[in-house]
Order: C-alpha cells, then sequence, then structure tokens
C-alpha cells in the first residue's frame, strides 16, 4: 500500500476521532478460503521424475493463483477502504460546518429573545396597539409581519440543520463500521497471500539446482504449448484490429515497465501486480478503470476476441484472478506473478477467460 493511501487514511481516522459522533463498533469481514496446503517435498538426493516435476509445476501454479485471487480481494478491500476514508473526512468536515451554522442560528434565536426581554416582555404587536401614531402603526404591522417570517425561517434553518446533522453523524458512523470491516477483510487476505507464497517459495525451495531447471523449462513448455495451440486456431488471421492513441498510450505505458518486479498490492511505479500495472497503464491514457481484474472483468466492455486490438485486456482463469494487455501480434505484457517480473507472453499461454476493453478505448 502506498504512503499516499496510508496518509488519506490516518487523515481520516484523525478527522473522525476529533468528531465523537462518528464513534461506532466495528464491522465484522468474511474470512478468505483455507489455503491448499502444499505437497511436502522430500529432502533426498533423489532426483525428482518429469512426473513429479510436473506435479510440482501444478502445485506451484495453483499457489501462486490462489495468491493471486486473494490479492484481488485485498486490493478490493484497500479500493473501498481508501474510498470510506474520503467519505468519511468529507462527513466530517459537512458536521463541523454544520455545527458552526447551528451554533451561528442559535445566537441569532438567543439574540431575538433578549430583544423581547428588552421590551418588557410585550410582543411586537402588544407594543403597537399601545402607539397613538397610525403612520407608525402601519409601518410596524409590516415589521411585525416581516419578523415573523424571519422568526420562523431561522427556527426551520435550524430545524434542518439539526436533522442534517443527525444524518451526516449516521452516515458517518456506517462508514466507519465499513472502513472497519474492509481493513479486518484487508488484514485477511494479506494473511492468505503471504500464506500461498510462503508455501509456493517453500515447495520451490526444495527442489535441487538441476530440478530447478528442468521446472522452468516445464514452465517454459507448457506455456509454449498453450500458445501454439491458441495459435492453431487461426485466431490471428481474424484479429486485425489497430490500437487508437488511448491504446497506444497504455501500451507504450505498460512496455516501458518490462524487467520491473512483481508485487502484491503494487501499482507502480517500482513494481505492478497484475492488474495495478493494467489500471495505471490505462489512467496514463487518460482512463480511470477498476484497480482488480475481476472488477475490471465485470465493468468493462466486453469484447469478441477477433475484435481485440492493442491495449484491450485478456482476462485469464475461471475465477478472473489475472488479467493483460493485449500488444498486438498474439503477443500480451504482464506482471506475473511473485518472483517475477513484467514481461511479455503469448495472449495464449495461459486459459483465456475474455476480453475487455477500456472506456476511453473508442473507436478513431
Amino acid at each position: 500500500m502506498g504512503t499516499g493511501k496510508r496518509g488519506l487514511i490516518s487523515a481520516a481516522v484523525t478527522v473522525v476521532g476529533a468528531v465523537t459522533v462518528l464513534a461506532a463498533a466495528p464491522g465484522m469481514a468474511s474470512a478468505a478460503p483455507t489455503p491448499t496446503p502444499a505437497p511436502s517435498a522430500s529432502a533426498s538426493s533423489t532426483p525428482a521424475t518429469s512426473t513429479d516435476l510436473e506435479a510440482v509445476r501444478e502445485e506451484i501454479d495453483k499457489l501462486y493463483r490462489e495468491a493471486a485471487a486473494a490479492t484481488d480481494a485485498y486490493n478490493a478491500a484497500e479500493e473501498k477502504a481508501e474510498q470510506q476514508s474520503a467519505e468519511i473526512v468529507d462527513l466530517a468536515n459537512k458536521i463541523v460546518r454544520g455545527q458552526a451554522r447551528l451554533d451561528d442560528l442559535k445566537e441569532r434565536a438567543g439574540a431575538a429573545a433578549r430583544a423581547q426581554y428588552r421590551t418588557g416582555g410585550l410582543p411586537d404587536e402588544a407594543q403597537l396597539l399601545l402607539s397613538d401614531d397610525p403612520q407608525q402603526f402601519l409601518d410596524g404591522v409590516g415589521r411585525v409581519l416581516q419578523g415573523e417570517r424571519a422568526i420562523d425561517a431561522l427556527m426551520q434553518e435550524m430545524t434542518r440543520t439539526q436533522e442534517d446533522l443527525e444524518r451526516y453523524a449516521k452516515d458517518a458512523s456506517a462508514q466507519w463500521e465499513n472502513l472497519e470491516a474492509n481493513r479486518k477483510a484487508r488484514a485477511t487476505a494479506q494473511k492468505e497471500i503471504e500464506k500461498q507464497i510462503a508455501a509456493a517459495e517453500k515447495l520451490e525451495s526444495q527442489l535441487e539446482k538441476e530440478e530447478k531447471e528442468r521446472l522452468a523449462e516445464l514452465e517454459r513448455q507448457a506455456a509454449s504449448e498453450a500458445q501454439n495451440a491458441w495459435l492453431d486456431t487461426g485466431i490471428l488471421d481474424d484479429i486485425e484490429g489497430t490500437a487508437t492513441a488511448a491504446g497506444e498510450k497504455a501500451v507504450e505505458y505498460a512496455t516501458a515497465q518490462i524487467g520491473k518486479p512483481y508485487e502484491w498490492g503494487a501499482e507502480g511505479p517500482a513494481a505492478y501486480d497484475c492488474s495495478g500495472l493494467t489500471s495505471q497503464a490505462w489512467l496514463a491514457a487518460g482512463a480511470a478503470i477498476p484497480r482488480t481484474s475481476q472488477e475490471q472483468w465485470k465493468q468493462l466492455e466486453p469484447v469478441d476476441m477477433e475484435d481485440m486490438r492493442p491495449g484491450d485486456l485478456i482476462i485469464y482463469f475461471d475465477d478472473a484472478s489475472h488479467v493483460a494487455m493485449y500488444i498486438g501480434d498474439g503477443a500480451i505484457v504482464h506482471s506475473p506473478r511473485p518472483g517475477r517480473t513484467v514481461t511479455i507472453a503469448g495472449a495464449g499461454s495461459m486459459p483465456i477467460l475474455g476480453v475487455v476493453r477500456p472506456g476511453a478505448e473508442t473507436s478513431e
């Protein structure tokens, strides 16, 4: 989480702490699924067979995909918490302004009461009736009517201001509960991410150097076979779309990040997770899109594969836990997983769920 986000949340907590009406009981967050335990690896010097290594590769992929899904949950909770913090600060400021307004209205009402006291407690109507001057009487009637309307308006405004304050306090309490719930959800997701990554790293660490090299080769082979199978469908013969100006900017930004490390929850500029890369690339192109791959899949415009063009986003796996940017010629740029860097890969090297297009990616 960037320092800017931490600063915003700290500011929200500081302001809310100064306004007593914001205190509320924290909400509860749902727990993430229990991570799949990693299989134990033998410490013996007997080299693993290709079948054994393939099973290890599949298990490592599974663990990292589960970490990616937990990262999406973390990012979603982070985004909501940031929004709620800003809303709490706004509500707190409204409460402060509303209280000042109410104090002013009460002072004005008090001034009216003191003025009545100075006239001996007689209402204006009674004082007019005691006047011997007809013109003074007529002028006074107008002033009385104006005064009555002013007092009535004053009391109505005081009532509205009080109701506004009560509503702001209620809304702030609800947002505070939501913020606490999202903090817990974020902490739960963080634990899930760390468990899955640790399990995958432990599994890899138990392999001998030669086995690690063979494992890497198996990963490359699996990706190559998947890409070739995708290309064998003849899909590239149908994909003829060219990038728009916005799409070119997004691709330029994303490819400029090649070589930077994957880091879960990161949005750059030093590191990125998969959706951090795509969301920042499109922000640089002028379009604010959802932060997570799952929300990008849900909210952005779906596009048929044959209509895909550079800048579009390809969503992977059934749970939409990974996203990459299509850059043309059957290739993508993406931030793969922990231990890897932003890189170019084949668009068909992973199971494709679908393609979506950010709003700024319009025809020209």
